[in-house]
């Protein structure tokens, strides 16, 4: 027999259930943060990912009968933060008694969205094995039919007989409305699934200087479970703290709907102590995709290319290190970097960097991350390992005078140049065997000099060899004598 608060759960599931797409009048606005989580980005594994961090608003066109009954709303995400949903009826026509989050997991995740539909389970052949709404799909289907609640186990497949077909999870909710009729819902939680990071372009151009095209975008992934359309979007630039350990085959390609003129990037602003991005129009953001929008007009910008060897970091051991083979080197690579001034405010992402062939078609040379980068401050990736250029280095004085608290050491950079065209290399040292100490010679003039720096540039000729030597002298008191 059908009891009382079945059949109203029917009843209520057959008219009142909220379509898989909202009405067209409806709105979803998305406010996503950054997030480097590779899942997202990945293309090569299918279904939703855990990662990311997006707060969802949506508006939603509820058909309500007067008095307490139950309502189904479908497509959600899968990852949704259950414990920070809300649901209002700006109107005040209703008001939520309770609610549960029926979470599409398991074999049957498909059928999830379902859930207070009218559907038709159908056999081998096609054969009609039950007809009603679903009211659960676990272990087999529950479907409430004209003749009674009927549990199916064994089915070929599930038909939708109003044509709709949700995705992901469904809220049901037991609302009391004052009287029947349209009501606009108004639908916020956060969810993981969905995330940006930006990406950058740097095209170099040709000449002696440093020149490069400069392109901005956003990264936008989407693994939710759930398709999101005429979306607008609100990316967040910088770290705020997420409390708990977790919040609940993409393709690449611009997003639809947006149009990239000068005059329509993303508005940008501050938002706390961090930057928000408003992106201009509707997105259509598919689920399993990862799509670009700009952040800024590509601009042409200077640079600066270096041909770096570095030996040591900046070290501080607790007393002089006296051990005569103590040795922070670096090996025999010269890596190549790029320096730039960032323009405006770069939100964390990462740089491509591109250079024409002798043909003029740009290829990649080198790849790197950009943290955040305020207006006005500089940017440094490495490009990679130079594969004219050679160093060796090697150890050619050492001596301690105990008496004075004194030892001397000294150094030879001996760099080679195999390409057809003169380099500059950049020489970085740190002394580290204690922090007190001064140049004693050298054979070029110090670029740069720090208390735990010592920077030199050389120039190396074409297919030749340049030597650069020089000596420190460290230091210490009575109460900093080593053992």
């Amino acid at each position: 027999m059908t009891t009382p608060h079945r059949t109203a759960l029917a009843l209520a599931c057959i008219a009142a259930v909220v379509a898989s797409a909202a009405h067209a009048s409806d709105t979803t606005e998305l406010t996503l943060y950054r997030s480097d989580s590779a899942a997202l980005y990945a293309g090569n594994d299918g279904g939703s990912v855990n990662d990311g961090y997006a707060v969802v608003r949506e508006q939603r066109t509820l058909d309500l009968a007067t008095g307490t009954h139950d309502v189904v709303i479908g497509d959600l995400p899968n990852s949704l933060d259950a414990e920070a949903l809300a649901l209002g009826f700006p109107d005040g026509n209703a008001k939520v008694i309770s609610q549960r989050l029926l979470l599409a997991q398991g074999a049957n995740a498909a059928l999830t969205g379902l859930v207070g539909h009218a559907v038709e389970v159908l056999g081998a052949g096609g054969l009609p094995l039950a007809n009603g709404t679903l009211l659960r799909a676990g272990d087999g289907l529950l479907i409430d039919g004209i003749t009674g609640t009927t549990l199916v186990r064994s089915y070929a497949s599930v038909r939708s007989t109003d044509g709709k077909f949700p995705l992901g999870s469904s809220l049901a909710l037991r609302v009391d409305a004052a009287r029947a009729g349209t009501s606009r819902a108004v639908l916020s939680y956060p969810t993981s699934g969905l995330g940006w990071r930006a990406a950058y372009v740097a095209t170099l151009q040709p000449g002696a200087t440093c020149r490069m095209q400069f392109e901005a975008r956003a990264s936008i992934a989407n693994r939710s479970g759930r398709d999101w359309h005429d979306a607008k979007l609100t990316l967040i630039a910088g770290e705020p703290n997420m409390a708990k350990p977790s919040a609940p085959q993409p393709m690449m390609a611009m997003a639809r709907g947006f149009n990239a003129k000068a005059d329509a990037m993303p508005q940008q602003d501050s938002i706390g102590d961090y930057r928000s991005y408003a992106l201009p129009g509707a997105i259509e953001l598919p689920d399993g995709s990862v799509s670009q929008v700009p952040l800024y007009a590509s601009r042409a910008m200077d640079c600066t290319r270096t041909a770096l060897y570095e030996n040591g970091g900046s070290f501080q051991p607790q007393q002089p290190i006296v051990n005569r083979d103590f040795n922070q080197g670096g090996g025999n690579a010269v890596i190549s970097t790029l320096k730039l001034k960032a323009f405006d405010s770069l939100p964390a992402g990462y740089l491509r960097v591109l250079t024409a062939d002798r043909n003029g078609t740009p290829q990649f040379i080198g790849e790197g991350r950009i943290d955040d980068t305020p207006k006005g401050s500089d940017a440094t990736i490495t490009l990679g390992t130079a594969f004219d250029l050679r160093a060796e280095r090697e150890r050619t004085s050492f001596s301690i005078d105990k008496a004075a608290r004194t030892m001397d050491e000294g150094f030879r950079i001996s760099l080679s140049n195999a390409g057809d065209s003169p380099r500059t290399v950049t020489v970085r040292e740190h002394p580290g065997r204690w922090r007190q100490w001064v140049l004693l010679s050298s054979t070029g003039k110090p670029s740069q000099q720090s208390p735990d720096t010592l920077e030199f540039r050389v120039e190396v000729p074409a297919n030749g060899k340049a030597v650069l030597d020089y000596a420190v002298r460290y230091s210490w008191t009575a109460d900093e004598q080593p053992q």
